[in-house]
């Protein structure tokens, strides 16, 4: 079809719908477009078929309002820019300055010429250069649809009929032009009065237009980068820098991240040399597409090498710094694969795109680089005293995300590209010893990670199926350590000497008590430690063992020889054992064993899954023990719970108003309701905690001081460490009294504050009064 002609008669019209239906799809293409080079280089040729033209020009209004410039391909790298001032003495200049539409049917015709502006030429030189003579030239003006202001010009160059363009290709161009405006004035473009990418630091004051020009002038004097001199003279920082550039170009900036994993299967076509040169490299790929870093994303888009290289990809773009760029560059080619960036730890892995190229997942996971990258990832975890290590596999070409548990907060570590998914998860299942073909049923397993690396400690694996036929696997990191100190698990002065005189204790029971993660473990090998003296015989049974001392005998359960908690007791009893400590009393048959041994002349330690000290006393006589044998063997229960430790170096102290401390006060006597001193008086018993909490914790003024979490990059938003939460009832000649008599779990919480017990709760608030925490994360672990 030719729409270039004359157009009449019957068999026009037919053309003549079929131009418009051409038009109108590529007019909803226009408005899918990111940029206007996406315009000019991808859709110009379809535009040209459509026009029955040779070529087709978009020029753009530039950053000064003066001139219009346009991008001309000279070959398959190469780009020039095209810039014509508004004025007379071109067509495209003479369209953007009157707005009218020029329809010329030869452009080197003077009469035609003059005849349309007394000063209007044509512009030859790029006929010149290139060897193209223009002949038939349609040109029209592109205006902003709300504000009417000009954006640009389009052009239509030479009909392929060789007659000049007809009036169907000027409306159709007319209409073009309109949805050119909508798609101009939606399209991100720097604002017109940054000419250069530092120029928004000029805008917002950061610098003045003096400084820049002087640092210019010596970077072009010297041959120093200017960015380096901006950082250097003027102490600006490189997220300025980054964000002007990001401004100017109308793209976001990226900043380095030094724990970014190598995307091989997006670098395998590129080499470090032409990185450096080109200055753009592939960051990753997402579900908006494969993310091009660049110091100038507008060179990179228009000399289309990067969609050369990545053809059947959607790109997006993020600008840099060149100092920034160059540490990404470092980062992906350096050719040593120490363990200090877990981001090069992919740099030699096996290529490929999805799932599928890996073949065989056992063969992908025994991969070396493979292998380095999980043990710095666990490595990585015991360094920043994390608890838990979360694999969780996205589906589709989203990335796998690894968060870690650090001070009982989950926090993002990394993300690994898809391709890695399954032989990550493959290579973890190796190394404790599960069915890598098994997928669909949860798996536990446990990793001896000395094997793999010089660390001694011990995982704990759990694999768990989710949905899209994808497994997650969440890690325990069981540190073979030592023990805390007694002294150091922050309990009272009262707490300590009374624990102290408890365990001193020849033979008895004692319980540590608490939820999965509250320390119990820890605690009870800090009590292990104050009593392990070369005279005494100390037997453990754990499951697993993660702490080691020197003197213990330590045996690690396998209920798959037979070995449990009860069979393991009978065995210690025919040891000679002075101490036993055994890892939980979860069953009838190992309680009843514990209270034989303590009634025996041996001193039991244990654990309880239960809330408080006085709960567990209820929940083991509910388990069919008798009263009066467990009566005769308590020594004690210790309840706690861990709390988030304000960070040292970031806390914020503040004086707090009388409802503050007043609202701590009602919290605080909640617990002690039914106590006698409270039922007698509760006025004069609240004034008494008041008055104690003054001679204390106040200043030299009488005012309390408190402090609330800030964020340091020390810490987790205002977090750091964990500080432990005491609740311990000593089994007196009261508490043993009403266990004969199974009294409820409140009489005993009654009887053990009479005897000077404080609640979870009230350690807490106490704890708050030191400084050491907030009442907000003593809500959240003694919630009542």
């Amino acid at each position: 079809m030719s729409v270039s002609g004359k157009v009449g008669g019957a068999g026009d019209v037919a053309r003549r719908l079929a131009f418009f239906k051409g038009l109108q799809a590529i007019t909803t293409r226009i408005h899918a477009t990111h940029d206007i080079d996406e315009i000019i280089f991808e859709l110009s040729a379809e535009l040209c078929v459509l026009f029955d033209a040779v070529r087709l020009t978009i020029y753009t209004v530039d950053e000064t309002g003066a001139a219009i410039v346009t991008k001309v391909k000279l070959g398959l790298n190469s780009v020039q820019s095209i810039r014509l001032p508004i004025a007379e003495n071109s067509i495209a200049g003479y369209v953007a300055l009157t707005g009218k539409t020029v329809n010329l049917p030869d452009v080197y015709d003077p009469a035609a010429l003059k005849a349309i502006s007394p000063q209007l030429e044509f512009r030859h030189e790029v006929d010149d250069s290139t060897g193209f003579r223009a002949r038939e030239m349609l040109a029209a003006a592109i205006n902003d649809p709300e504000s009417g202001k000009r954006v640009g010009v389009i052009q239509l160059i030479n009909s392929k009929s060789g007659t000049p363009f007809s009036p169907v290709a000027e409306e159709g161009l007319l209409g073009l032009a309109q949805t050119l405006g909508v798609a101009l004035s939606r399209h991100i473009q720097a604002p017109a009065h940054l000419r250069s990418r530092f120029d928004a630091l000029v805008a917002d004051g950061r610098i003045t237009a003096e400084e820049l020009g002087e640092l210019t002038r010596e970077a072009r004097d010297s041959g120093a980068p200017l960015e380096s001199l901006l950082l250097g003279n003027l102490g600006l920082s490189a997220v300025d820098l980054g964000e002007a550039a990001a401004r100017f170009y109308g793209v976001p900036y990226e900043p380095f991240n030094p724990n970014r994993v190598k995307p091989m299967d997006l670098l395998r076509y590129l080499k470090r040399d032409y990185v450096q040169q080109s200055h753009w490299l592939p960051l990753e790929e997402t579900n908006e597409g494969v993310v091009i870093l660049a110091v100038d994303p507008e060179q990179v888009k228009t000399s289309r090498i990067a969609q050369n290289v990545f053809p059947k990809k959607r790109l997006v773009f993020r600008v840099t710094t060149r100092d920034e760029f160059e540490r990404t560059v470092n980062q992906f080619f350096e050719p040593s694969l120490e363990m200090g960036s877990v981001s090069d730890l992919l740099s030699d892995m096996d290529e490929g795109s999805d799932d599928a190229s890996f073949g065989d997942d056992v063969n992908a996971a025994s991969d070396n680089e493979l292998v380095k990258l999980v043990n710095k990832v666990i490595i990585d975890a015991y360094k920043q005293g994390a608890s838990d290590i979360h694999i969780e596999p996205r589906p589709g070409k989203e990335k796998t995300l690894i968060r870690f548990r650090r001070d009982g907060t989950l926090v993002p570590y990394i993300e690994v590209p898809a391709s890695y998914r399954n032989p990550l998860i493959t290579r973890i299942k190796i190394m404790c010893d599960l069915d890598i073909s098994e997928r669909r049923k949860p798996q536990d397993g446990k990793i001896k990670f000395r094997k793999y690396a010089p660390l001694d400690i011990e995982l704990r694996v759990a694999t768990l199926p989710t949905a899209g036929g994808l497994e997650d696997v969440v890690m325990r990191v069981l540190s073979s350590n030592e023990p805390v100190p007694l002294d150091g698990l922050d309990l009272s002065e009262g707490n300590l000497d009374a624990l102290k005189g408890a365990v001193a204790k020849p033979y008895g029971l004692f319980f540590v008590c608490g939820p999965t993660g509250s320390g119990k473990t820890t605690t009870l090998h800090s009590i292990l430690g104050y009593l392990n003296t070369p005279e005494t015989k100390i037997w453990t049974a754990e499951d697993p063992v993660e702490i080691t001392q020197k003197g213990l005998r330590q045996v690690q359960v396998n209920r798959k020889a037979g070995l449990d908690f009860a069979t393991m007791m009978r065995a210690f009893l025919r040891a000679d054992p002075d101490v036993i400590m055994v890892g939980e009393m979860r069953d009838k048959e190992t309680v009843a064993v514990g209270i034989e041994a303590s009634l025996t002349g041996h001193l039991v330690f244990s654990t309880l899954h239960t809330n408080s000290a006085p709960e567990s006393v209820v929940r083991l006589l509910d388990m069919g023990m008798d009263p009066f044998n467990f009566a005769d063997a308590l020594l004690g229960v210790l309840a706690q719970r861990l709390a988030k430790r304000l960070c040292k170096n970031c806390k914020v102290a503040y004086e707090p108003d009388h409802a503050e401390i007043d609202h701590l006060l009602d919290e605080y006597c909640a617990d002690m309701q039914g106590t006698p001193a409270f039922v007698a008086n509760p006025v004069a018993a609240r004034e008494a905690i008041l008055s104690l909490w003054r001679a204390r914790h106040a200043n030299d003024q009488g005012k309390f001081v408190l402090y609330r979490a800030n964020g340091c990059p020390e810490c987790t938003q205002g977090y750091r460490g964990r500080v432990g939460l005491h609740e311990l009832m000593l089994g007196s000649d009261h508490i043993k009294e009403l266990i004969l008599e199974r009294a409820r779990a409140s009489e005993l919480l009654g009887a053990a504050m009479s005897d000077g017990m404080r609640t979870l709760r009230q350690d807490g608030i106490e704890k708050v009064l030191a400084g050491l925490t907030d009442i907000k994360q003593v809500r959240k672990v003694c919630v009542r």
